[in-house]
C-alpha cells in the first residue's frame, strides 16, 4: 500500500523537527520538508524530500507542487513575535503572502487528489489581544479577545481567517469545486527539552531550563508574576497529529485552543532551581517583550478541543518537570 505523501513547512523550526520525528515514527506518510535553512543531517535523512528554499517563491513552490501530491499539509513556517516587532513588513510578507502561497498549493492538490486536503495551520497565543479592563477571571475561549497586539498575532488571526475562507467560501457559487479542509491550533509557550528557541516571546521559560542545564546565569527578561499557558513540546505534536487525523464530521470549529498549565515566571523559575539548585536566574524585563506578554491571556479554554477531537494533555506542570524535560535536558547537556 502506498504512502500518501505530506507537507511539512518550517521544518527546521523548533515544532518541524519534533513534527517530522513523530510523524516518521507513525509510518503512514511520506514527509516532504520544506524550510529557509539547511536541514539537519539527521532530520533530513527521516523525509522523502527536503526542500530548501523561500515560501514566497511562488516559481519554486510550484516546482515542488508538481513533483508531489499532498493528502495533509503542517503549515509551521513564520516569522515570530519578536523578531516580527523588530521588522514587521517582513513579518507581513512571510506570515501572510507565504501562507497564501501554501494554501495555493492545498487548493491546486484538492482538484488533483479529487477530494479535500487536510490543511494544519500552527496559529499562536499571540492572535488574542487583552486590554488592561478586560476580565480574566476564566480562560479565554476562541472568540474572546481577538485584538491582537503585535503583527505577528495580527498576521496569525488573519491566517485563521483565510483558511476559512478557503475552506467555506471560495468559490462557493461552483457546486464541483473541491475546496480545503482547514484546521488551526492556538498554541500557548512550548517547551521542549530537545530544541533551544530563538525568536518567541514566551521562550523565557525553555531558556531558564536550557541554562540552567548548561551551568549558564540566565536573564529572564518579563517580571516574577507574569503568567501565561504553556505546554511542553510533545503534546503539541500530538495535538497537531490527533487535530489532522480527526474525522471532519466531529469537527465543529475551525481554530482550537490547546493548552495544559497556566504559570508565572517565578514557578518557572521555582521547578528549574529545584532541580538545579546553582542554577542563576535573575529578572531584568525588557519593557517591549513584557507588553507583548502583557497582551495575551493568563490561560486558554480547550474545552472545544476536548469535546470535539478528545484532546488531552498528557503532562501537567509537575509531571512535564519532573518526568520529561529535566530527565532529556540532563541527557542532552551531559
Amino acid at each position: 500500500m502506498n504512502k500518501s505523501e505530506v507537507l511539512i513547512t518550517g521544518a527546521n523550526g523548533e515544532v518541524g523537527h519534533s513534527l517530522i520525528r513523530a510523524v516518521a515514527e507513525e509510518g503512514k506518510h511520506e514527509i516532504v520538508a520544506l524550510d529557509l535553512r539547511e536541514p539537519d543531517p539527521k532530520l533530513e535523512a527521516l523525509c522523502k524530500v527536503f526542500y530548501r528554499g523561500d515560501i514566497l517563491d511562488n516559481t519554486f513552490l510550484e516546482f515542488i507542487s508538481s513533483k508531489h501530491r499532498f493528502h495533509t499539509i503542517f503549515h509551521l513556517a513564520g516569522l515570530l513575535s519578536s523578531t516580527g516587532e523588530k521588522n514587521p513588513n517582513l513579518a507581513h510578507m512571510v506570515n501572510v503572502e507565504g501562507s497564501r502561497n501554501i494554501f495555493e498549493i492545498g487548493r491546486a492538490h484538492c482538484k488533483l487528489l479529487g477530494k479535500p486536503v487536510v490543511f494544519v495551520f500552527s496559529s499562536s497565543i499571540a492572535a488574542f489581544g487583552v486590554r488592561p479592563d478586560d476580565d480574566q477571571t476564566k480562560p479565554a475561549t476562541e472568540r474572546q479577545f481577538l485584538t491582537p497586539a503585535t503583527m505577528y498575532g495580527i498576521n496569525k488571526l488573519y491566517v485563521e481567517q483565510l483558511g476559512r475562507y478557503y475552506s467555506e467560501f471560495y468559490r462557493k457559487a461552483e457546486e464541483d469545486y473541491i475546496r480545503m479542509d482547514f484546521r488551526s491550533l492556538r498554541f500557548p509557550g512550548l517547551i521542549s527539552p530537545d530544541t533551544v528557541p530563538s525568536g518567541g516571546t514566551s521562550d523565557y521559560g525553555p531558556e531558564m531550563l536550557h541554562a540552567a542545564a548548561q551551568n549558564k546565569r540566565y536573564e529572564c527578561f518579563v517580571k516574577p508574576d507574569t503568567r501565561m499557558p504553556f505546554m511542553v513540546m510533545s503534546d503539541a505534536i500530538r495535538s497537531l497529529i490527533m487535530l489532522a487525523s480527526a474525522p471532519c464530521e466531529n469537527l465543529k470549529h475551525r481554530v482550537y485552543n490547546v493548552s495544559s498549565f497556566s504559570v508565572t515566571a517565578d514557578q518557572i523559575r521555582a521547578q528549574v532551581l529545584k532541580h538545579f539548585p546553582n542554577a542563576e536566574i535573575e529578572y531584568v524585563p525588557v519593557p517591549a517583550r513584557q507588553s507583548i506578554v502583557d497582551s495575551w491571556p493568563k490561560d486558554m479554554d480547550d474545552t472545544c478541543a476536548r469535546n470535539d477531537w478528545g484532546w488531552k494533555p498528557v503532562y501537567g506542570f509537575d509531571e512535564a518537570f519532573d518526568s520529561l524535560l529535566v530527565p532529556k535536558v540532563r541527557d542532552r547537556y551531559a
